[in-house]
């Protein structure tokens, strides 16, 4: 089990996974959201690319619209 923070809080994971997994995980559409991996800005065509690992943290922003 792997310790991973996800938006400040913590979650726990039967093993490590991609970043695209992980968003199918948390139910979040990657099509939609801006990812980092350790303070670092993904690309949406690295998701699959990046293994998030124990001790990870993982900052997931949606836009939201307004007026």
């Amino acid at each position: 089990m792997i310790d991973v923070t996800v938006n400040g809080k913590s979650i726990k994971l039967d093993s490590s996974m991609n970043l695209t997994d992980l968003l199918r995980f948390l139910n979040v559409d990657s099509q939609y959201v801006a990812v980092a991996h350790n303070g670092e800005v993904v690309q949406v065509l690295d998701l699959m690319c990046i293994v998030v690992n124990d001790g990870d943290e993982v900052e997931i922003v949606r836009p939201v619209g307004g007026g």
